[in-house]
C-alpha cells in the first residue's frame, strides 16, 4: 500500500481512535500483553520498553511479555502491532518508526494514526552534540569557527541513513551554515566506536549511548539539543542558549496500538502506562540512562506526533535524504 505524505499527515491529525468497533468485549485483558520493541534487545529501547512494561504488568493484572523485533528503522516492529486486532498486542513506538519513515519510504506498510493508533508518549531522550577529544575543541563556539573556516573537512557519524541522528546534525547544519561529511552507520554503537576511534570527529547521538565516553572524556559534549539542560550534564548548554532554538532533536518513545482495536482496550492500556511512568523505580530508572518520562493524552500525543512528521519532513526535503 502506498501513502502520501499528505495522507500519513492527514492520518495523524485524525482522532487517535479511529477504526475502534463498539462491540462486546470481554474482561481486558484477558490474556498477557505482548510488547513489542522494535530494535535489539539491549540498547536503549529495550531498557525503556522492559521497564514500562514491568510497570503496566502490575496495573493490569497480567503479564505484559516485551518481544523484539528490529529492522527498517522501526517500522518492521510496529507493522506487527499495526496488523493486530486487538490491544493484547502494543508497540514502542520510535521517532523513525512514528513520523520521519512517513517522508522516505515510498511504501509504508501502515497508515499512522489509522492502523497504528498513538496510545501515550512514554519518553524522550536528549541528543548531544559531541566532538572527539583529540579535535582539540572544548566548546560550541571553536567547532562552529572551525567549521567555518575548514567547510567540508569534517565528518560526522550518524546511527544510519534516514535516522533522527541524522536528520539532527543536517538539522545543525542548516541552522548553523556549516558544512560536515555524513558517514552513515548501522545504529549507534558503530558511529561511536568510530568516534572514539577519531574516524569521524562529530556526532550528535542519543545521551544514554554517549555518556559513558563523555565521563570517560573520549568525546567532549558540546551542547545539547533539546529545550532544556540534561540532568546528567548540568553544565553543557542547550542549543537554544547558544543561539539556535530551533535545533531541538529530542528522540522519543510512544506506546502504539492497533488501530482496529476497540477504543476501550486502548483507553486501558493508556491508563495502565499512565500509571507506571509515575512510578519513582521507573523514573529514576529512565533518568539514569538519560530519559526523561514524558506521558499526557492520547489526543496530545497526535497532535505531537503531527508536529514530528511535518518538522522531519522539511529538513529532509531541505538536505534532499533518500533511503540507501
Amino acid at each position: 500500500m502506498q501513502i502520501t505524505r499528505r495522507g500519513a499527515v492527514a492520518g495523524l491529525v485524525s482522532a487517535p481512535f479511529i477504526g475502534a468497533t463498539a462491540r462486546a468485549q470481554a474482561p481486558f485483558p484477558s490474556r498477557p500483553v505482548t510488547l513489542i520493541v522494535p530494535f535489539p534487545a539491549g540498547g536503549p529501547a529495550d531498557i525503556f520498553g522492559r521497564y514500562l512494561a514491568q510497570g503496566m504488568s502490575a496495573d493490569l493484572k497480567q503479564s505484559v511479555v516485551v518481544e523484539n523485533k528490529s529492522g527498517a528503522a522501526g517500522v518492521t516492529g510496529m507493522d506487527v502491532v499495526a496488523k493486530a486486532t486487538d490491544a493484547h498486542t502494543v508497540g514502542l513506538m520510535s521517532a523513525s518508526a512514528g513520523a520521519i519513515m512517513q517522508s522516505l519510504m515510498p511504501r509504508m506498510p501502515y497508515r499512522p494514526g489509522i492502523d497504528l493508533a498513538p496510545v501515550i508518549v512514554v519518553v524522550r531522550i536528549q541528543e548531544v552534540l559531541v566532538v572527539n577529544a583529540k579535535l582539540g575543541i572544548k566548546t560550541f563556539k571553536e567547532l562552529i569557527a572551525r567549521l567555518k573556516a575548514e567547510p567540508g573537512k569534517y565528518t560526522y557519524g550518524s546511527a544510519g541513513t534516514g535516522g533522527i541522528t541524522h536528520l539532527a546534525t543536517e538539522l545543525f547544519k542548516r541552522e548553523t551554515g556549516t558544512d560536515i561529511l555524513h558517514v552513515p552507520y548501522r545504529g549507534a554503537a558503530p558511529a561511536t566506536n568510530d568516534l572514539i576511534a577519531n574516524t569521524v570527529q562529530i556526532a550528535l547521538l542519543d545521551l544514554p549511548v554517549l555518556l559513558p565516553h563523555i565521563r570517560s572524556g573520549a568525546v567532549i559534549p558540546l551542547a545539547v539539543s533539546s529545550e532544556t539542560r540534561a540532568k546528567l550534564l548540568p553544565d553543557v548548554p542547550t542549543m537554544g542558549e547558544l543561539g539556535y532554538p530551533r535545533v531541538n532533536s529530542d528522540n522519543w518513545y510512544g506506546l502504539g496500538a492497533p488501530g482496529s482495536a476497540p477504543l476501550s482496550e486502548r483507553q486501558r492500556i493508556h491508563d495502565a502506562a499512565a500509571a507506571a511512568l509515575k512510578s519513582k523505580e521507573l523514573i529514576d530508572a529512565y533518568a539514569a540512562v538519560g530519559g526523561v518520562v514524558a506521558g499526557g493524552t492520547a489526543e496530545a500525543f497526535a497532535v505531537f506526533q503531527r508536529a514530528e512528521v511535518e518538522k522531519w519532513a522539511a529538513v529532509i526535503k531541505a538536505a534532499n535524504v533518500k533511503l540507501e
